[in-house]
């Protein structure tokens, strides 16, 4: 079994919305945080968003605050990114990441386990 394994990504149009999940191995699951990160072409992967497992404190980059929802789900395994009022420069591969600590960081380096990466397009 995949340790982080992505669904749903796909095309949609300006302004509309997308759901990715993330489901992780059960140790994967336990660790401290999940997160969501990006990257589109030619640019560095950035995280859009991340949930500490514990206690489900939620973190947003600014460019997908107010938009972007990211949730967990403990019977699951897995994790949410409910993506609202898309937008052209949100177009990009999302990879879903555990990290052990629980600090939830924002450096790609803090990160131990990656998915294989969702591809999502947004265009009108």
């Amino acid at each position: 079994q995949a340790q982080l394994e992505e669904f749903g990504g796909g095309s949609a149009e300006i302004g509309g919305s997308l759901r990715l999940s993330c489901v992780a191995s059960p140790v994967t699951y336990g660790a401290g945080c999940l997160a969501w990160f990006r990257q589109a072409p030619g640019k560095e992967r950035e995280r859009a968003a991340a949930i500490r497992v514990r206690d489900g404190t939620t973190f947003y980059s600014d460019s997908v605050k107010g938009r972007f929802k990211i949730s967990r789900d403990h019977a699951q395994k897995a994790m949410y990114l409910q993506m609202n009022n898309l937008k052209p420069e949100d177009t990009a591969t999302y990879y879903c990441a555990a990290e052990r600590r629980g600090f939830c960081l924002s450096g790609i380096d803090d990160y131990y386990s990656w998915g294989q990466g969702t591809l999502v397009t947004v265009s009108s």
